[in-house]
């Protein structure tokens, strides 16, 4: 059984990730974020969860994910916030939750990224540069700090039910695809040791996930 820590696990993606990773037989999940507030709906489903600032020290982060197998990196600032707190979240806080990885002997990790974030002509286009400058630092770190990587890249999320179908061959045939999707993405990545090493990017397709995960 692999022990799975969701880091930014009360946000949208994170929270139907923990979810989907309760049920499975194969994992066993902790739950990981920064406002205590946000616990009921971990206790409701009787998941395991911890709190984790990502704007702790590095240390206090590898303590908080000691004895995991697989870590997956679902946490942002979220679009209310400036460019400041993207900076300090989605990409230092991205550094230091790796950093802890290593320090902790975690060498699974898993983090949730964004199409073309390596597309530096599409940034200033996109209306939200800091987000997609952090994202591809990020990911730049995390190909080159010595974790078993995998770099999840959907299009533009949604909030609507999953179809549990996608695209990787061409993604950008579609602009965008359902969280839900998202996160079972992320569940079949961690069954497929293939995709350690790589980078997915996807949308909404035609072909099943569990298929198109394995194909990789």
């Amino acid at each position: 059984m692999k022990k799975v820590i969701v880091i930014g696990a009360t946000g949208k993606i994170g929270k139907i990730l923990s979810e989907k990773l309760s049920d499975e037989a194969d994992f066993e999940i902790k739950a990981a974020f920064r406002n205590e507030d946000k616990k009921d709906f971990f206790e409701d489903r009787n998941i395991e969860f911890t709190i984790l600032n990502l704007e702790d020290p590095v240390d206090k982060i590898a303590e908080a994910i000691e004895g995991a197998d697989v870590v997956v990196f679902t946490a942002g600032s979220g679009g209310s916030t400036g460019p400041d707190k993207t900076l300090v979240v989605d990409l230092d806080g991205a550094v230091k939750s790796m950093e802890a990885a290593k320090k902790a002997n975690v060498n699974r990790y898993v983090i949730v990224s964004a199409m073309k974030a390596d597309n530096r002509e599409m940034w200033d286009k996109s209306g939200i540069k800091p987000y997609y400058v952090a994202k591809h630092y990020a990911d730049r770190v995390l190909k080159d700090i010595g974790l078993d990587y995998t770099i999840i890249r959907p299009g533009r999320l949604l909030d609507e039910d999953g179809t549990g179908k996608i695209t990787t061959e061409n993604p950008e045939k579609n602009k965008s695809v359902p969280r839900e999707d998202v996160a079972a993405v992320i569940v079949e990545v961690l069954k497929n040791d293939n995709t350690i090493g790589k980078i997915v990017e996807f949308n909404q397709g035609d072909k099943e996930i569990s298929e198109a995960i394995g194909n990789i």
